[in-house]
């Protein structure tokens, strides 16, 4: 099984974090940090990943690959879905989005940075499984 808590440590460690969320593609809860929010995480995310789902299929219908994230960016805060099929469009791994909040002042380069490659380890991953 997959140690989410490992894979998104350096995540948490950004600043500016605020919480997280590991989906798979149908929107389901498979990881959440949401001590320091105080909101409903899993919720928040699955209708981040609902978003992101229409934005694909959007994409697609002009001739364009899946959508490999998305990015709300608000007066005091980004939230991000990244998909870890956005560059490895292969049948034979485990598509999951990673979904976090940050605060305005957050790192969100490096937090971006760190999501894409922790989204792509953990569907290899759970492709072995």
């Amino acid at each position: 099984m997959i140690d989410f808590d490992k894979a998104m440590k350096r995540l948490r460690a950004v600043n500016g974090y605020l919480g997280s969320a590991v989906l798979n593609y149908s929107g389901e809860t498979l990881y959440v940090d949401n001590d320091n929010t105080g909101t409903d995480i899993p919720y928040s995310a699955s209708i981040f990943n609902d978003a992101f789902r229409m934005v694909s299929e959007s994409s697609l219908d002009v001739g364009f690959s899946e959508a490999a994230s998305i990015e709300a960016k608000t007066l005091d805060g980004h939230v991000f879905l990244i998909n870890s099929a956005g560059v490895l469009a292969s049948d034979n791994f485990a598509k999951i989005n990673v979904f976090a909040i940050f605060r305005d002042d957050g790192n969100v380069a490096l937090a971006k940075m760190i999501m894409d490659k922790a989204s792509k380890t953990m569907s290899e991953e759970l492709a072995k499984l």
